[in-house]
């Protein structure tokens, strides 16, 4: 059996860590950028310019063309491009990793009009999902090397581990969750062909990683209750990496974009979220915690900017496209009722802009993070080592990375109690200068603990559990 970290490594993903886009102007036809996302930012500079294979679908025309050329060398990374039908391809991503996975692990359904299975669903978009995995898993046979550790990543990909393990008994597969798990009562929620099929495909891992104890006891709990036994499982919550951001913190778009921030807050302090518009990120009771704070206490109309950097996502769910108007209705209406005509209380930014994200960071003087339940929430990690003022992390329980922060400093923000979150936002905005340092150094500590590297090698760990 091979050591840890001697074995050569195989990523494997829905989306990749390069783009390509069509460009008749580059010596090969198509243009490549690093792509974005948590997993690239963690993993991709420990794995770039190594020989290390990174699998994914192909999202883009230039992703297609390159798929076509097998493994490829791109910005650093060796890419294996998976050229998928676009209607299999909108049945997996969609109607299953989007609209049931990530509701089901996420507890997002309303048990009385949803979930509504047609029929039908599980022999049309199921078998989608069924199909992509079975793709993803020819690539693996195919492409892996000899005794590679082949590290899967997420709720995408469940599916192929027992194909590859009879095709290349050689492979080490370990399964990385970056979801919560879905608990019995919620996981029953799905098609019982379908939670079989989740289950018995992570057993046939080495072994299953969760970035919290709770996500890894809800899948043990889960497997009890559908009579399956699970696989080796371990915790390894991601870390953000130092240098990475500090690269995109010193850049002159970053500096840029700490300019422009200056000018609309001015004197204010400055509070700051940066999420996807998510149903689980809870981002419309952030606001409306924020509104009830302006209404109980007026004094502070005008002396706060709260600056939010949430972009769309998934907007081909009915559900997600929804409640991305909902954010900008209820931002609307309280800047309508709260702001003045010097004084706009709600800084609404829907684009998606990495260094401006940082920059937000960087000045904040109050980070909110309140999901109803998430995987781990990065950007919390992000916050602590990037500020300049000893930023406050208000941060609800439900984050995967409340197991790492919850008592090193943060303040709680219950995410279904709005008028919590508005006290949790006081306290935050008129802590000390002592304690706010206090507070900030506990958390820059515990989040310096770990490194992408830690979360690398526990998955390499991983990969030499004793096969079952």
């Amino acid at each position: 059996m091979a050591a840890a970290g001697t074995r050569p490594i195989v990523i494997v993903s829905n989306r990749g860590p390069v783009t390509f886009a069509v460009d008749d102007a580059a010596p090969d036809g198509v243009a490549a950028r690093r792509g974005a996302g948590g997993l690239v930012s963690g993993l991709g500079p420990l794995v770039a310019d190594t020989d290390a294979v990174w699998i994914a679908a192909a999202m883009s025309d230039g992703d297609r063309l390159v798929a076509e050329r097998g493994v490829t060398r791109a910005e650093g990374y060796r890419v294996r491009l998976i050229d998928l039908d676009p209607d299999t391809f909108t049945d997996y991503y969609d109607r299953v990793c989007n609209e049931a996975l990530w509701f089901v692990h996420h507890g997002l359904f309303d048990p009385v009009y949803e979930p509504a299975w047609p029929p039908g669903w599980v022999d049309g978009a199921w078998a989608a999902y069924r199909d992509v995995n079975r793709r993803f898993a020819d690539a693996v046979i195919a492409d892996a090397p000899e005794g590679a550790a082949v590290l899967v990543q997420d709720y995408h990909l469940c599916l192929l581990a027992p194909q590859v393990r009879a095709a290349r008994p050689d492979l080490r597969l370990v399964h990385f969750s970056h979801t919560p798990f879905a608990p019995p009562a919620w996981l029953r929620m799905l098609p019982d062909e379908v939670r079989l099929d989740l289950l018995d495909g992570l057993r046939a891992h080495h072994a299953c990683g969760f970035h919290s104890s709770r996500w890894e006891r809800d899948y043990l709990d889960s497997c009890l209750d559908a009579d399956r036994a699970p696989c080796a499982t371990f915790v390894s919550p991601l870390a953000p990496d130092p240098d990475d951001l500090r690269a995109t913190a010193s850049s002159d778009a970053a500096a840029t974009a700490r300019s422009d921030l200056a000018a609309v807050v001015g004197d204010a302090a400055f509070v700051v979220r940066v999420d996807r518009i998510e149903l689980s990120k809870n981002v419309r009771r952030g606001f409306q915690a924020f509104a009830a704070l302006l209404e109980a206490e007026p004094d502070r109309r005008g002396t706060v900017v709260f600056g939010a950097f949430c972009y769309p996502s998934r907007l081909g769910v009915p559900a997600y496209d929804r409640y991305a108007k909902a954010v900008i209705a209820e931002v609307e209406a309280i800047n309508a009722r709260y702001g003045t005509d010097t004084w706009t209380p709600i800084h609404y930014d829907p684009t998606d802009d990495y260094p401006r994200s940082i920059a937000a960071l960087q000045v904040a003087d109050v980070v909110v993070v309140n999901p109803i339940r998430d995987g781990l929430n990065l950007v919390a990690k992000e916050a602590v080592l990037l500020s300049d003022r000893d930023a406050q992390l208000v941060l609800s329980p439900e984050a995967g990375a409340w197991e790492e922060l919850g008592e090193a400093g943060v303040w709680e923000a219950d995410p279904f109690d709005v008028g919590a979150t508005a006290r949790a936002l006081a306290d935050a905005l008129d802590a000390s200068a002592d304690e706010r340092a206090r507070r900030a150094s506990s958390l820059r500590a515990a989040v310096a603990a770990r490194t992408p590297a830690h979360w690398l090698d526990e998955q390499l760990r991983a990969a030499e559990a004793d096969p079952s």
